[in-house]
């Protein structure tokens, strides 16, 4: 059976209300998004206050412990957990703004995760203010490459992952991606 398929039948048995199967599931996605979180904290500054554990902890611990969440499928987990993290990064990054006047910095061009680890954070680089609004835009005009990204870049998921998991092909993932990119760097532009 495939990891894909596998997490769409945990997830059903933990909509249902079995208890067990959230242990089963934190198990089948935990290294996925600690991975994917590692890379994403590994573009924030060296002292963050946040390891990227606790972040994987907190957010999987938030979606899974909401009474009456529920998960249609891989897809819809990996979009949530995303969501759920790139939401948290941005709140974390707001509340140290307010209190250091600092502004983090994420870069458009590094947005894949084996860049991450060798880019300078302050080369080209933009805030999450500017990235958030940004990625608010491209869900109101493009849902499908809003999606992409949201695999790509928040969930860690490979390029054939997000195509298996939206239905599409490869190519259009590709596109998706690059296109998604373009935008959402000339948005980020728009706020300097």
């Amino acid at each position: 059976m495939s990891s894909s398929s596998q997490i769409s039948l945990v997830l059903s048995r933990v909509d249902k209300g079995d208890k067990q199967a959230l242990g089963e599931m934190f198990s089948l996605v935990y290294e996925q998004l600690r991975r994917k979180a590692r890379a994403y904290m590994g573009r924030e500054r060296a002292d963050h206050s946040i390891q990227a554990t606790a972040l994987v902890n907190e957010i999987y611990m938030d979606m899974m412990g909401v009474e009456g969440a529920s998960y249609k499928n891989r897809a819809h987990f990996f979009h949530c957990a995303a969501l759920a993290m790139r939401r948290y990064l941005f709140d974390h990054a707001k509340k140290r703004n307010r209190r250091a006047g600092l502004l983090p910095r994420v870069n458009v061009e590094t947005m894949d995760a084996a860049a991450v680890a060798a880019a300078d954070p302050d080369d080209d680089a933009i805030d999450h203010e500017s990235l958030d609004a940004a990625m608010r835009k491209l869900e109101a005009i493009d849902k499908r490459r809003y999606d992409v990204v949201m695999l790509r870049y928040y969930a860690g998921l490979g390029e054939q992952a997000v195509a298996d998991t939206l239905g599409v092909a490869l190519k259009t993932v590709q596109r998706d991606w690059a296109t998604a990119k373009l935008f959402l760097r000339a948005e980020m532009e728009k706020e300097r």
